[in-house]
């Protein structure tokens, strides 16, 4: 049987929160902006729940969570939507990083095109930026600055608390796009610096489909967003449509379940990646970011062995990925490994194994034989 080891694409779903899916799907379907029945009431009151667990998990207040349809979605409210308050503030500064996912480099991409200004952070060798670059790049007109929490490829945690004390004497938004951390880790999310925060529910074991942003208060005043799509005024008016019920639901069970269980669920993660380690030592791997990765994922190249060949070995015995499932119908080489200045063959060799507390034990030993017959 095949072992799934990409769950830096998506993760499977907990039997609980299946169950509260079908709940909301089948029995209790209404629509949450109905008020004038007992249905409508029942669905709203199901949201505000799931709005309470989902803002728990980082420490916020219900008030502070805006349901969207993923983390994609919600990066592009959190940088797009601060458009007009930059052009009027006369903030038209943007630091990011070379390492960040498309969903936010594009949105950023964009605001440059149309006259921002961008400065963008490379990592270090261990996969990490430095919070000395960050602070380098400061500029009185600085309006936000956008740094991934975990890397969605190599795994890399990034240095957030450092960066939290480098923005202390700075006014400008702090975006962490969370969508590989959220529920896993934890503390460094609940610091109040950081202003806006970008998760998905199907990279924490609830359904595809649905994510949040969260817009917190700074001085009793939320980042002055303005929306990116019309036609309703669900969500404070920044996110309108339909809330589907079903999917906000599973998503509160899932955050409750990672608050409840993510220490437990980071010490079988990390057995999983000892032992892909102790196995793949006879293979001589080079790994990529893994000094401060998260117990989740394992980023690697083997000399002499194409990824794309090692993916086709591998099938039947586990199923892995050399990149981010967003990217991954372009063949284009990893943006992030790149940046790592990696040499081409790393980059072109490199394997991301990813897991979770679900996975099933590999059979590391025909991992192996697998790979060293492409050496």
């Amino acid at each position: 049987m095949t072992v799934y080891l990409d769950c830096n694409a998506t993760t499977p779903l907990e039997p609980e929160v299946i169950d509260i899916m079908k709940k909301y799907l089948c029995d209790e379907f209404a629509n949450a902006g109905s008020r004038t029945h007992e249905f409508g009431n029942i669905a709203k009151a199901a949201v505000e729940q799931a709005r309470e667990k989902v803002g728990l998990v980082v420490g916020a207040d219900k008030s502070d969570v805006i349901f969207t349809s993923g983390a994609t979605e919600a990066n592009n409210i959190a940088i797009l939507g601060l458009e007009a308050f930059a052009v009027a503030s006369e903030k038209m500064h943007i630091i990011t990083t070379t390492i960040e996912h498309k969903a936010v480099l594009e949105p950023i991409a964009h605001l440059e095109q149309k006259g921002f200004d961008v400065t963008y952070l490379e990592p270090e060798p261990d996969g990490r930026i430095s919070p000395l670059d960050l602070a380098a790049a400061l500029r009185a007109d600085t309006c936000l600055v956008s740094i991934m929490h975990v890397n969605n490829e190599t795994g890399a945690i990034q240095p957030l608390s450092e960066c939290v004390d480098v923005l202390k004497a700075h006014d400008a938004y702090f975006h962490v796009d969370a969508a590989q951390s959220y529920g896993k880790e934890v503390d460094v999310l609940k610091n109040p610096r950081i202003d806006l925060i970008s998760c998905s529910a199907h990279k924490v074991y609830g359904p595809k489909g649905v994510g949040a942003l969260i817009n917190r208060r700074r001085k009793y005043k939320r980042v002055p967003l303005s929306p990116i799509l019309f036609g309703g005024g669900q969500e404070r008016g920044l996110r309108p449509g339909t809330l589907p019920v079903h999917q906000i639901a599973g998503f509160g069970v899932a955050a409750e379940l990672a608050l409840k269980h993510y220490k437990n669920r980071t010490v079988r993660c990390e057995q999983i990646k000892q032992d892909a380690m102790s196995a793949l030592e006879v293979l001589s791997p080079n790994y990529h970011g893994q000094e401060y990765a998260i117990a989740s994922t394992l980023n690697f190249s083997i000399e002499g062995v194409n990824s794309e060949a090692a993916i086709v070995a591998l099938k039947g015995i586990i199923a892995v990925s050399n990149g981010s499932a967003c990217t991954s119908s372009s063949y284009s080489p990893s943006h992030v490994l790149e940046a790592m200045k990696l040499t081409e063959d790393e980059v072109e060799g490199a394997l991301r194994f990813s897991w979770c507390h679900l996975t099933e034990t590999p059979n590391w030993s025909a991992v192996t034989t697998a790979l060293s017959r492409l050496i």
